[in-house]
């Protein structure tokens, strides 16, 4: 019997050998389990980092975008203002005077004056307009000599000097009102008489502007001596204003009457504007306002413009960076119609509350004096 007792004990032990193997061999579900979690946990933190990094990525990118199209704005307007009223300045006795002008049966109007606002409703975009000369010749105003009747086609003048035919000059009143206003037309020849110069402004093709027998845009009692002509070349008329985000420029085209849209930067929510005026006579500016002056005496004050725009960010944050409307911080040593007290200074809410979503943006304020020289120069 005892010679058979180590066959009987070798069998648990190959078992437990076997035993031990299998597990050698592989993995239990439950180390599985704990593996897939450990991964899927790590690939969540790695996607985790990766997606902030992105976001703020983006951030900077837009941010940049934003101070971009923002600097090239503020540049396009600075450059703009600093060049109106050419040709249109050199006698201040014109300034704020109606213009009026027919091409093809349609009528325009426009102010005499080098820079024009239009004030935005309750904090909304203001638009800005330019007017200049666009020849690419110096000619001095030219004045009339004798009474030019409202149905004339020649104007008897001192001087020709740098006048064409074909260009388009304003007819402008010793003074202006009501019933006195100034005129466009063009030149379609020019000769001379009597020891005078002579501007000949016939209807037909070669004078889109001027009108044919028995119509005229003159005033009932002509142009009298003294007044002046005032050569534009080409009209400069051109409006900035702020759309649907956009920074849009209109240009009116005198040569054929139409008006062109272009839209420049974009992510410009907001442009406001104030006329800088000097009111002593002193050449300092104390006072801006956005109030349109209405006479000649208003306008002669005018000396620079004041402005600021909003740029805005293209990305559409996951939270709510900004909390209130931008302040425009116009300091406190000249005083600023409509402007209300923040501290020591005065401020200006630029809106921004009226956009979709306006919370989850960033947004960059610039803001620039920029001095009317040709007012300043009267060239």
């Amino acid at each position: 019997m005892n010679r058979h007792l180590p066959c009987q004990r070798a069998v648990p032990r190959r078992r437990a050998l076997a035993s031990r193997g299998d597990r050698r061999a592989g993995f239990t579900l439950l180390e599985l389990m704990i593996g897939l979690a450990i991964g899927m946990m790590a690939a969540l933190v790695i996607a985790n980092v990766l997606l902030v990094a992105e976001g703020q990525r983006r951030t900077v990118t837009s941010g940049a975008d934003a101070q971009v199209n923002g600097a090239l704005s503020l540049y396009t307007l600075q450059r703009e203002v600093q060049a109106a009223g050419y040709g249109l300045v050199s006698s201040l006795d014109g300034l704020g005077c109606q213009v009026r002008g027919r091409r093809n049966g349609t009528d325009f109007t426009w102010t005499l004056a080098p820079v024009l606002i239009t004030d935005g409703a309750s904090g909304a975009p203001d638009s800005i307009t330019v007017l200049a000369s666009g020849t690419d010749r110096y000619a001095t105003p030219v004045r009339v000599m004798g009474i030019h009747p409202q149905t004339g086609t020649e104007f008897s003048v001192n001087s020709t000097m740098g006048l064409a035919a074909a260009d388009l000059m304003i007819a402008v009143p010793p003074a202006f009102d009501a019933d006195n206003w100034c005129s466009v037309f063009n030149i379609t020849a020019i000769g001379s008489a009597g020891g005078l110069g002579q501007i000949v402004h016939e209807s037909g093709t070669s004078g889109p502007w001027n009108q044919d027998t028995g119509e005229t845009i003159f005033p009932d009692a002509g142009y009298p001596d003294g007044s002046l002509l005032l050569n534009l070349g080409q009209l400069i008329h051109r409006t900035y204003s702020v759309s649907s985000g956009t920074l849009q420029l209109v240009s009116f085209d005198s040569s054929n009457g139409t008006s062109a849209t272009r839209e420049l930067f974009s992510g410009v929510v907001n442009l406001q504007a104030f006329y800088g005026l000097d009111t002593t006579g002193d050449g300092a500016i104390d006072s801006y306002t956005a109030t349109t002056p209405t006479d000649n005496a208003g306008w002669r004050q005018v000396m620079a413009v004041r402005l600021a725009l909003v740029s805005r960010s293209g990305q559409l944050e996951k939270e709510e960076v900004t909390h209130a409307d931008p302040q425009w911080d116009l300091g406190s040593a000249v005083p600023v119609a409509g402007a209300a007290t923040c501290g020591s200074s005065q401020c200006v809410t630029l809106k921004v509350s009226h956009l979709a979503d306006w919370k989850r943006y960033r947004y960059r304020v610039y803001d620039v004096i920029v001095p009317v020289r040709n007012m300043l120069w009267h060239a």
